[in-house]
């Protein structure tokens, strides 16, 4: 089902807090529960039918994230906790199971390869005891930049953001912003070295065949 995401926020005061990353209580709202209900039962059918009708596969894809670009190209199964607010750039490659959980806006550049089973987290809950006890939680946007490459099992938290051209080693628990150009790995995700711009002339010669 397609939802008008500013008019539920302008219906549902929860929807709105997920989007400011406002503390709420998940458990105890009406709407965020059938939200995720109907976005993880989409993404069921998506992941059954993909290989016997991909085209119906991908409309549902683009119904559930209004915001993918041209050419974003996936591979089942994925699970989504929403689509409303999550923004997938032109070209961009999401390997299979592929998982975000929590709302709020995320956003993937373009021309991004997502490897397999990535996992992106947003939100957090109350440190303390007794609010955690009562569900009090808040989102933290996640970005990824344009050209990012993450390797398999990386686990993306709350409130990170990778720069354009940054590969994320597989494995990696990135806990932090990583800044553009950086070969980075581990956990927690440190930087180790610099994407370089180009092949050597002699690495090109090799590839191309010159």
């Amino acid at each position: 089902m397609a939802h008008d995401l500013e008019q539920l926020k302008r219906d549902h005061p929860d929807v709105a807090k997920l989007f400011a990353d406002d503390w709420l209580q998940y458990r105890k709202s009406e709407i965020l529960p059938e939200l995720t209900r109907e976005a993880q039962s989409t993404c069921d059918r998506i992941n059954r039918i993909y290989f016997e009708d991909t085209p119906e596969a991908e409309r549902l894809f683009r119904e559930l994230v209004p915001e993918a670009g041209e050419g974003v190209d996936f591979r089942p199964p994925i699970r989504l906790d929403y689509g409303l607010g999550l923004k997938i750039g032109d070209r961009t490659f999401i390997n299979m199971d592929f998982l975000i959980v929590g709302g709020g806006p995320i956003s993937i550049g373009s021309d991004c390869l997502i490897g397999p089973r990535v996992s992106i987290y947003t939100p957090n809950h109350a440190i303390e005891r007794k609010p955690r006890l009562e569900g009090w939680q808040h989102n933290e946007d996640v970005t990824i930049g344009n050209n990012v490459w993450l390797g398999g099992n990386v686990v993306i938290c709350p409130g990170v953001t990778i720069g354009d051209n940054t590969i994320i080693g597989a494995g990696a628990v990135v806990t932090h912003d990583i800044p553009a150009d950086s070969i980075a790995v581990g956990n927690p995700c440190h930087v180790i070295g610099q994407v370089p711009e180009d092949w050597t002339p002699e690495q090109r010669a090799a590839v191309e065949g010159a």
